[in-house]
């Protein structure tokens, strides 16, 4: 339940094509806008490894829809590819990830999406994060809108984990404040869910304490200073925070963002960030010696840190003076989500009232 081989090291990014031609010649690379400005398309350009056949899918802004998904099949298909590498942030790779598991399948996405079981095995998915934040280059699971629903869910299945994973500080560089704090934060998030889910285990809470270390500590330092050494232990944080999660799930905190997420068309991260002081103070009596175990890793307490990393961030919610759209809707989705299902604490109508009435 972890990728096949992981390359982590400053400069990776030109490892990328000789890594996925192990798996054949022809392939599809899943990408977003900065791929272009970055300069990275000139580096993983077909000229330069003349022993590929490389076609480029650059995929819309906000996040991956169902639809996206077949599109991203059916050129795939017709170009014969054998492999399919993600190239970006969270909604990259999750795009990426899905079409690479799906590939083969005979159903249409949102057959699965809604819990049926696939039968075929996809191709190979290579996964190279741009963001320290989503943790999917180290998942099963790709997070999907299916906008006639409004709805935001996961396609999950084992096969869809990363043959591999390239890590390159390198590609964080030019990544927008904005996108490097909410995604850094939704990393932190995963770690603490994970490291206080009822499913952890000493491996899932091995990875997550780690993570938590890693991201409270250079968080603010990579920021100002988008060092190799601080942006590199973001992007291992993210990665371990992945790795975490994806053995043990995470908590409410993701359980009630999908569907804020869908409603509002808000960051991720951001929408994770604002709800951890509360989830924290839901949770905090059934966290036990946990609390203080990662009060001691942060070196202060857990609540206080987190405030202030929020304040010193500049997060505020987004939420604040909008109408609650569809709450009994973003209630019972949050109820019935598996996240939510995993968290240390029963999750009651009132746990997630608490959560809105604090971020609204």
């Amino acid at each position: 339940m972890i990728p096949q081989k992981t390359v982590f090291k400053t400069g990776a990014v030109r490892e990328v094509i000789p890594e996925c031609l192990e798996f054949g010649p022809r392939g599809i690379l899943v990408h977003g806008s900065s791929f272009e400005k970055s300069g990275t398309k000139e580096i993983l350009s077909e000229a330069s490894f003349p022993n590929a056949a490389i076609q480029y899918f650059r995929r819309k802004s906000g996040e991956p829809e169902l639809d996206e998904i077949s599109a991203l099949i059916r050129a795939g298909r017709t170009f014969k590819a054998d492999w399919i590498a993600g190239i970006g942030g969270g909604s990259v790779l999750d795009l990426a990830k899905a079409a690479a598991g799906l590939f083969n399948a005979k159903e249409k996405p949102v057959y699965y999406q809604e819990g049926g079981e696939l039968k075929e095995p996809g191709i190979p998915f290579i996964a190279v994060p741009t963001t320290a934040g989503s943790g999917s280059e180290a998942t099963v699971n790709a997070v999907i809108i299916n906008p006639e629903k409004k709805a935001k869910l996961s396609i999950r299945d084992k096969t869809f984990m990363a043959r591999k994973v390239i890590l390159d500080a390198g590609l964080l560089k030019e990544a927008p404040m904005s996108v490097l704090r909410f995604s850094a934060m939704d990393a932190l998030v995963q770690a603490y869910e994970s490291f206080i889910s009822k499913n952890a285990t000493w491996f899932s809470e091995t990875f997550a304490l780690k993570a938590v270390e890693l991201l409270a500590h250079h968080l603010l330092p990579a920021l100002e200073s988008r060092s190799e050494e601080h942006l590199s232990s973001l992007l291992l944080g993210s990665y371990f925070s992945g790795v975490a999660f994806n053995a043990s799930r995470l908590g409410v905190i993701h359980g009630i963002a999908h569907p804020l997420g869908a409603l509002y068309h808000e960051p991720h991260g951001l929408i994770c960030s604002v709800c951890l002081p509360a989830s924290i103070k839901i949770n905090r009596q059934v966290m036990g010696k946990k609390y203080e175990v990662i009060s001691y890793v942060m070196k202060k307490d857990f609540l206080e840190k987190t405030e202030e990393l929020l304040s010193l961030l500049r997060i505020e919610s987004p939420f604040k003076g909008k109408p609650l759209l569809e709450k009994e809707k973003i209630i019972d989705e949050t109820l019935r989500s598996g996240s939510t299902a995993a968290n240390p604490k029963p999750i009651t109508r009132q746990d997630v009232e608490r959560i809105l009435l604090d971020i609204f």
